[in-house]
């Protein structure tokens, strides 16, 4: 699969694949959107809501794949390891436990 990647974004370059992921993220912020829109507009859970969100929610897991697809284009691109990755999404969060901590104080 890395080969794969690898063979897709040097066939279409960085910067248009830089372009492209940006309108991958917005795709999935704009499939959020809906999703929210729509169970905040509607409270009433009938079939027919059940139904749509089902298909919203299918609809949000096709773009996080989009979006996924493209992280890993450049993750393979720029060589960056997957341990120094998970490392720094660790601290992330732990920075933001910590945030949330103090807000709670």
């Amino acid at each position: 699969m890395k080969e794969d990647l690898l063979k897709i974004f040097k066939h279409y370059g960085e910067l248009p694949q830089l372009k492209h992921f940006n309108s991958e993220v917005f795709e999935l912020n704009e499939a959020i959107i809906n999703y929210e829109t729509i169970n905040n507009y509607d409270k009433e859970e009938s079939n027919f809501k059940i139904y749509g969100n089902r298909l919203l929610i299918e609809h949000i897991t096709e773009e996080i794949a989009d979006v996924l697809v493209m992280l890993s284009q450049f993750i393979e691109y720029y060589k960056i390891h997957p341990n120094d990755i998970l490392m720094t999404m660790a601290q992330k969060i732990n920075r933001q436990l910590k945030r949330i901590e103090e807000e709670v104080k």
